[in-house]
């Protein structure tokens, strides 16, 4: 059962006609339950729509192969939303995975800088697809996201970028196979078409196939 959290600062609103006031990351952080989707934007608060199942389905499937796979090779710590990455602005990717080397960057209430991977699943609100490929794909790009795996369940689609040598983000295409690897999680592997099957594949079966059993 979530935890309310202890109230430091600007008050939660009381009704539709009352705005969430402004305030800083440490206020929304103390202001935020543990299940609150929202984000902080400049001093503002962004609440998050509730997901949709298509959307839901996709990022549990994503956080379980991940999850088992890097805890299996002892590669770092895999989280998913909501859980908070600060980099200029607070976000809640829907997936992000820490490699071991930086684990020093996670708190006990969110990540002081960038993830090594990032994985947002697009809704299907136009305002949030704006954001996921604009403003998060700049600020993920400069605050240092090694990866990030942009997710689109409506248009069937998956983009995967990553930061080369000057710290900008290029295009990682899967091969023939629709396969696409990761350089960031050493040695893993996703089939795209995995994402678009209705319903998903069993995760133990995508396990057996990564060799994990």
């Amino acid at each position: 059962m979530a935890t309310a959290a202890t109230q430091v600062g600007p008050p939660a609103p009381t009704g539709p006609d009352k705005p969430l006031p402004r305030m800083t990351y440490e206020e929304f952080l103390n202001w935020a339950g543990e299940d609150t989707l929202a984000e902080w934007v400049d001093g503002e608060v962004i609440v998050m729509s509730p997901a949709s199942r298509t959307h839901q389905d996709v990022a549990d499937f994503l956080t379980a192969i991940i999850r088992v796979y890097v805890e299996a090779k002892a590669l770092g710590v895999v989280l998913s939303a909501p859980f908070q990455m600060k980099l200029e602005r607070g976000h809640e990717p829907d997936v992000l995975f820490v490699a071991a080397e930086h684990r020093e960057r996670l708190t006990p209430g969110h990540l002081e800088g960038p993830a090594d991977v990032v994985i947002e699943v697009m809704s299907t609100e136009s305002a949030d697809r704006a954001r996921d490929r604009g403003e998060k794909y700049f600020e993920y790009e400069e605050g240092g996201v090694r990866e990030y795996w942009l997710i689109d369940p409506v248009r069937q689609e998956a983009e995967f970028y990553r930061l080369d040598e000057r710290g900008i983000y290029r295009t990682v295409a899967h091969d023939e196979e629709g396969v696409f690897r990761s350089a960031v999680v050493e040695g893993f592997w996703l089939c795209v078409a995995w994402l678009w099957q209705d319903p998903l594949p069993p995760v133990l079966d995508v396990l057996r196939q990564l060799g994990l059993l």
